[in-house]
């Protein structure tokens, strides 16, 4: 996502309670929606209609640790055989990288491109200016 980020505003219509993780989450998934939602409420940026991008993120970050489980187990490589002759041992013809590897690098973009937006990286946190509900936009007496 190239250009400037949005300010995050505080929204009359934030969300002001924990919702409860949408049932069709994974276990890593609900995981991080119980970790986030807090932090999001609690910042009242948060609305009904900004739920997807929260569900995005994280079946995101659920694919991210998924992967990383099968990645650990199976290797980065892994190693590729064809079956031997006339029903012998099977015969290693070379390696491969895990189709594993890069199902995880599109869901680490993913998860981060959607963190970035929801506020949740260092950067977009230092970044918002949240205004007051009395703030009109008005510059006031500042001398520019």
């Amino acid at each position: 996502m190239k250009g400037t980020k949005p300010h995050l505003v505080i929204d009359n219509g934030a969300i002001s309670k924990t919702e409860r993780a949408p049932t069709f989450l994974s276990k890593d998934a609900k995981a991080e929606w119980r970790r986030i939602m807090p932090a999001l409420v609690k910042r009242r940026i948060l609305t009904v209609a900004d739920l997807g991008s929260v569900e995005n993120y994280c079946l995101a970050i659920g694919q991210v640790r998924e992967m990383e489980r099968l990645i650990q187990d199976e290797g980065h490589v892994l190693t590729v055989y064809r079956e031997g002759k006339e029903g012998g041992e099977p015969v290693c013809i070379g390696s491969k990288k895990n189709p594993a590897v890069a199902v995880q690098a599109d869901a680490m973009n993913r998860a981060r491109q959607l963190a970035a937006e929801l506020g949740l990286t260092p950067v977009s946190r230092a970044r918002p200016v949240i205004r007051d509900d009395a703030d009109d936009g008005d510059l006031g007496d500042l001398d520019l």
